[in-house]
């Protein structure tokens, strides 16, 4: 292809309120436009760039008996109720009725729809396992798009859904797709992807990892202990506190502590550490705002997402009024009003001498034994875990918490959907039974985004050998001059003719405006014809990454460019 053809600006200046560089270097480097809020069109470039994800993609699903299908965008509403999620899912679900008044969705996943296209094919045990995967359209009404691709509301994904009839089976499989996720993402070129322990959130099921791209700009929060390798999304890490008691438990005595709410006011107040202090959270149930007060270690923050899950219900920060019979900033567990449910965290097991609340406006307690002063005490992990944190696997304090960009995930789903949709099959012995799930899923644009954040510099993308929208850069430097012009045509067609991606700019302008948009391109290896080199009789052939540039003998360097591109695939 010409660069002179090729549609979309290219631009010398980051554009503004891009804070992530992926996004900047997408807009400026005439990738992506933006549409509305969390929507974007993709220029050539980067539908060069996706298209070959998809196609890596294809190839390791369909390796491990992935069959392709595809399902609609627009679905029933009847789906979804047949699920249940019609009514638990919140405004993600973009929900609209059509001109006959039906109600309808538009797809932000497919567990639905999959069940509905094999729940009649899928009656008898012979037909099991199987599996199906589609690359389609999806929205999902994104509070808070970010970062160009990294975070929208339109994407395009591959989601799988397999069918099993044993827990074993499922986990066999799951075990294939993990290792094929960890395939894709290397030929992709981040093999630094790691697998990480997750929530299975609105998706249901037992068992779930996330697939995240290690990056300060990552919005997860990640836990891995440098030990022994266990890694975790903050959701789902296992906090383990470790406490000491004191040998001797004071008794309990209330004190004045008048303009102390907060635990660093009180235990300033009191000159007591704040890991003395037993800190209460409170939440309210978002199904009939009834109070939930959660009670930790002062200097643990709660997670939300076990607590939800421990619930079984969808909360919010309490409001807290004069008849719920809170008195807030002074919450304890000694006297503590019966109108909310009370729960205790793992960080407050083995505590004694603690402060607390008295619930009593200005007083709080100190000496407070939870097992001594308060009866009934279950204890259970609210808890985010900390950054020195304890593993749960190895029992060291070598947890580290980084950053991360989730680029794929899967999950065990059981029968959440299978049951609830009716889909069942008939055994060997005639009895019958429910199938069991695991879902697949990998957003591609936010793999193409990912890729560019991991590997970019200030000049533009470094895109892999096995994604870059081209494989050469073949650049005419002084295209006016004609031995000049006639040499790189005549170069442009022989790569051509050999099957190599090659995009061309031959157009009449400088060598540094020419390099710059090379560089915004980012293709692996450029080629650069100038009146200097063919006085030298060779062309010079650069990587983008800068690792190598050589002059290269005319009548040698489509060799050396078609060995450079085979090296180049095969050392991802």
């Amino acid at each position: 292809m010409k660069l002179e053809k090729l549609v979309g600006d290219r631009f010398k200046e980051r554009p503004a309120d891009c804070q992530i560089d992926s996004h900047a270097i997408m807009l400026k480097g005439g990738y992506i436009k933006h549409v509305a809020n969390g929507i974007y069109s993709l220029y050539t470039p980067l539908k060069r760039v996706t298209k070959k994800i998809e196609q890596i993609i294809r190839e390791e699903m369909d390796a491990i008996d992935g069959q392709e299908v595809m399902f609609p965008v627009v679905m029933p509403a009847s789906l979804w109720e047949e699920s249940g999620r019609y009514e638990s899912i919140g405004s993600e679900l973009l929900r609209f009725t059509d001109r006959n008044d039906n109600k309808m969705v538009l797809g932000m996943t497919h567990e639905e729809a999959a069940v509905h296209l094999v729940r009649e094919y899928g009656s008898s045990y012979t037909k099991y396992p199987f599996m199906i995967y589609q690359i389609q359209t999806k929205f999902r009404d994104e509070a808070r798009p970010r970062g160009g691709l990294i975070r929208v509301r339109e994407f395009t994904m591959k989601d799988a859904y397999s069918f099993h009839t044993s827990q074993e089976d499922l986990e066999q499989y799951y075990d294939k797709c993990h290792k094929a996720y960890e395939r894709i993402f290397a030929r992709a070129g981040v093999p630094e992807v790691v697998s990480v322990k997750s929530d299975s959130g609105m998706m249901g099921g037992s068992v779930s990892h996330e697939f995240m791209l290690l990056t300060p700009i990552g919005e997860d929060s990640i836990a891995i202990c440098s030990e022994c390798g266990y890694s975790a999304n903050m959701e789902a890490a296992d906090s383990i506190i470790e406490n000491v008691k004191d040998e001797i438990s004071a008794n309990m005595e209330k004190v004045h502590t008048p303009d102390s709410h907060t635990i660093e006011e009180v235990c300033g107040y009191l000159n007591m550490p704040v890991e003395k202090a037993c800190k209460a959270v409170v939440y309210q149930r978002n199904m009939d705002d009834s109070y939930v007060v959660v009670f930790l270690r002062g200097d643990i923050e709660v997670n939300e997402t076990k607590l939800r899950n421990f619930l079984g219900a969808e909360i919010h920060p309490a409001v807290i009024t004069e008849e719920s019979g809170i008195v807030a900033g002074f919450i304890g567990p000694v006297g503590i009003t019966d109108k909310c449910t009370v729960l205790f965290d793992n960080s407050l097991k083995n505590t004694n001498n603690m402060v607390c609340g008295a619930n009593e406006e200005d007083y709080h307690f100190t000496g407070l034994d939870l097992d001594r002063d308060v009866q009934n005490v279950e204890y259970h992990d609210f808890a985010k875990i900390k950054d020195g944190g304890i593993c749960p696997v190895c029992g060291k304090k070598a947890i580290t918490v980084s950053r991360g960009i989730e680029v794929g995930n899967i999950f065990q789903l059981g029968t959440k959907y299978t049951k609830t949709m009716g889909m069942t099959y008939l055994d060997k012995d005639g009895a019958v039974k429910t199938p069991i799930m695991g879902c697949y899923g990998i957003g591609v644009g936010r793999l193409a985004a990912s890729v560019c954040e991991a590997h970019h510099d200030e000049y533009g993308p470094i895109w892999p050998m096995a994604i870059a929208p081209w494989q050469v850069h073949l650049c005419a430097v002084r295209a006016d001059n004609a031995e000049v012009k006639a040499t790189a045509d005549k170069f442009y067609e022989d790569l051509t003719n050999a099957g190599v991606e090659v995009i061309y700019d031959d157009r009449k302008v400088s060598a540094g405006f020419m390099f710059s948009d090379a560089d915004l391109i980012g293709c692996p290896l450029r080629v650069v014809i100038s009146p200097r080199n063919l006085k030298e009789g060779c062309f010079e052939i650069s990587a983008r990454d800068k690792s190598f540039s050589i002059k290269c003998p005319v009548e040698e360097s489509l060799a050396k460019i078609r060995e450079l591109i085979a090296q180049m695939n095969t050392s991802l």
